[in-house]
């Protein structure tokens, strides 16, 4: 049994991988930022630990007293992400700091553009921490989930239509949450330090397809954009929605017998649940 530090345990990853844990036999402590958030880590049967990632000092103490630690949080500001990656670079600093010289995992999430946090995160190997990577698929999906589907699920509602780019052959990576919070589990309990672990089960859906599910669920035209008008229909996601983003995770699951179980992305879009809020 590990006593498990865990940064944005309320949260809609954090909460699965804290139920995870705790049902593996852990203890769990984990950041939150509200009473709201403390009273869903108490109801789960984890202990709630108040403040933010700002809290440097708090974060060093907290990882300092534990078996490891799972960094979640981040602040997915986008209007000042400079600043929410350099919050996230001091707290994995600060983690660090703590488990230093303790043989202790460090595991951490990937972000986009978030090289030097992750840099920072190995830099404490050389310092006895066992410190490795989650990269999870960009949708992380299932009950609850206010990531890109949802998003493109509003669009759709607002615009009448359900779009992809071009032939819409580019692919998305998705993973269910749950299915995450076992590889953040098995991370945490096992994974080698310098491990970067690949958070995918559907390892590349059409983006068509996607469109597809939500034109039909919201009886809705499914129509193809030029690549020129994504940045118009999708906003933040325009970037992104005509990119071809497949990746594999044979070796994560070969590595950490990790065989996710739960429904993928499209078979959970027809469940219904996304579209009855």
């Amino acid at each position: 049994m590990m006593r498990i530090f865990v940064t944005g345990a309320a949260g809609y990853i954090g909460t699965a991988v804290v139920r995870e844990l705790i049902d593996a036999g852990h203890q769990v402590v984990g950041l939150t930022r509200s009473e709201s958030g403390a009273q869903v880590l108490e109801s789960l049967g984890a202990e709630a630990a108040r403040g933010v990632l700002e809290d440097l000092d708090l974060l060093r103490s907290c990882a300092a007293n534990s078996d490891g630690v799972i960094h979640l949080a981040f602040n997915h500001d986008f209007s000042n992400f400079a600043t929410s990656l350099a919050t996230d670079l001091r707290a994995i600093q600060a983690m660090g700091e703590g488990l230093a010289g303790s043989g202790k995992p460090l595991v951490i999430t990937a972000h986009a553009n978030g090289q030097a946090s992750e840099e920072a995160a190995l830099s404490f190997i050389e310092q006895g921490v066992r410190a490795l990577i989650v990269s999870l698929a960009p949708s992380v999906h299932g009950e609850g989930d206010k990531g890109f589907v949802p998003h493109l699920i509003r669009i759709a509602q607002e615009r009448g239509s359900s779009a992809y780019v071009e032939d819409g052959t580019n692919r998305w990576p998705a993973i269910h949450r749950l299915d995450a919070a076992v590889l953040f589990r098995l991370a945490v309990e096992s994974a080698p330090a310098g491990s970067r672990l690949d958070g995918v089960d559907d390892e590349g859906i059409p983006f068509s397809d996607i469109a597809s599910v939500i034109g039909r669920h919201l009886d809705v035209p499914v129509v193809s954009i030029p690549r020129e008008e994504a940045q118009a229909v999708f906003g933040f996601l325009g970037m992104v929605a005509s990119l071809d983003l497949a990746r594999s995770s044979e070796g994560t699951k070969e590595l950490l017998d990790w065989k996710p179980v739960q429904l993928g992305l499209l078979a959970d879009l027809e469940q219904g649940h996304y579209f009855t809020k």
